[in-house]
């Protein structure tokens, strides 16, 4: 490879902070609002326009799909989540369990409010790009942007950028899954022109279940009690396109949810496009999987027009603005949870949260429909051989299992506000990550309504 040599640079320190939060999706936005509410100044940094992540970026409208009448879960942000959205008008009851779909444009506003709210300083379109380091220690980033290279100063920094990015470049070690194995991505989208009720006819009439979803390309493992509970799935459109010549047999991927459909004739949250062998921090592989993902999504669109009852008129309405990815590098964490923590109840003396038993990935579908629930730790949160850096949501220490758990929205959203309580406290009583007051982190959570026994 060709490489060039860049001359030394001076670049202006633009702001300093107590806690610098990278990523805004469902865990750095709840990291934020948590260390502010603990009392710190706070800087959300985002590379789009506008705070969500996969809520608003990538339209995945679905925050807590799993829910059930028997579901424990952690309440705190999260929660709080769904309840401005339903204030706000930006949410509407989901299709296949006891939570709501977030309108993806509302959410945007409802996060800009929450954010303002909590005083937290917002810095949108800037790019993370690299660290600075006082030896081992984390100091703050370098973003670039349209007005150039800046450098903003913090006391902590937690990577909510879902692919560890922060902490990649701080020389913390990763565990990486091989690009084979890793988790298909999505391109979701919106459609328009449905006839709602046609369609909803069409459902009540040949409902599909969970295990519906063992079917063209995918085999699922459940626990059994999922296999004859609803499922808002369709499969069957895209198995005749097949058979018909209207898809290429090798997309027999293509299969997948709905979210709602509106009165407006409106289809949401369209997850039906399932890319394998992407790697979501190879801008060639994003890039590839993009341009591909939208070919195969109006595919998608002609076989639910030709085969499906209600969408005869449908139409584009939108993509997502960004291909959604479930699956990178993780952090090799002090503490890495394990497939056995996440069918097994796992319980930790440094918990910072609750989760649901519920997985999904890697060919592995569990509900939460039993009451029974995980604990998440604080030490998974922590990268080896970096000081005063955490790492909050995706890509927070576990297994292949275990991510399948601990990637969902929710999850990094308990993962967040853990770790915004851990890093403003660690501030104010100067302790450092290696040797966290548990106690304090737990009375701060539990004082923000967090379950975390």
């Amino acid at each position: 490879m060709i490489t060039i040599k860049e001359p030394p640079r001076e670049t202006p320190v633009v702001q300093q902070t107590d806690v610098l939060v990278v990523g805004s999706g469902p865990g750095g936005l709840a990291a934020a609002l948590a260390a502010a509410r603990t009392g710190v100044s706070v800087i959300l940094l985002e590379r789009f326009g506008c705070f969500g992540g996969n809520i608003t970026v990538v339209g995945v409208e679905g925050f807590a799909w799993y829910r059930h009448e028997q579901t424990v879960e952690a309440g705190g942000i999260g929660w709080e989540f769904e309840e401005r959205a339903k204030a706000a008008g930006a949410a509407v009851p989901e299709s296949q369990s006891l939570s709501y779909e977030l309108d993806s444009e509302g959410f945007k506003l409802v996060a800009d409010n929450l954010v303002l709210e909590a005083g937290i300083h917002p810095m949108l379109h800037r790019q993370f790009v690299a660290p600075i380091m006082e030896g081992r220690t984390i100091a703050g980033v370098i973003v670039e942007s349209k007005a150039g290279r800046e450098a903003i100063l913090a006391k902590r920094v937690i990577d909510a950028t879902g692919d560890a990015d922060v902490a990649l470049r701080a020389g913390a070690p990763m565990n990486s899954t091989p690009r084979e194995e890793l988790q298909a991505a999505s391109v979701m989208f919106h459609m328009a022109g449905v006839d709602k009720q046609k369609f909803m006819d069409g459902i009540r009439e040949n409902p599909s279940t969970y295990g519906s979803w063992s079917s063209g390309e995918w085999q699922i493992e459940t626990s059994g009690k999922e296999d004859d509970m609803f499922s808002p799935y369709l499969g069957k459109p895209f198995e005749q396109a097949i058979k018909d010549g209207l898809i290429p047999p090798h997309l027999n991927t293509i299969a997948g949810t709905w979210g709602a459909v509106h009165d407006s004739g409106e289809m949401t949250y369209m997850n039906l496009i399932h890319l394998a062998g992407v790697d979501g921090t190879d801008p060639d592989s994003l890039t590839e999987f993009e341009i591909e993902g939208r070919r195969q999504a109006m595919l998608a669109i002609e076989a639910l027009k030709r085969y499906t009852p209600g969408c005869e008129d449908a139409r584009l309405r939108n993509f997502g603005m960004s291909i959604g990815i479930r699956d990178t590098r993780k952090i090799d964490a002090v503490y890495n949870m394990t497939e056995d923590d996440v069918r097994h109840e796992g319980r930790f003396e440094d918990s910072i949260g609750i989760y649901p038993e519920f997985i999904d990935g890697y060919g592995i579908l569990i509900l939460p429909t039993t009451g029974r629930y995980m604990h998440v730790p604080f030490r998974s949160m922590v990268p080896r051989g970096v000081h005063n850096l955490l790492v909050a949501g995706r890509a927070t220490g576990g297994d292949k299992v275990a991510h399948s758990a601990t990637r969902n929205m929710a999850c990094c959203a308990v993962s967040g506000q853990g770790a915004g309580i851990a890093a403003a406290l660690s501030i104010k009583h100067s302790w450092s990550f290696d040797v966290p007051d548990i106690g304090a982190i737990q009375k701060e959570l539990t004082r923000q309504n967090v379950r975390w026994q």
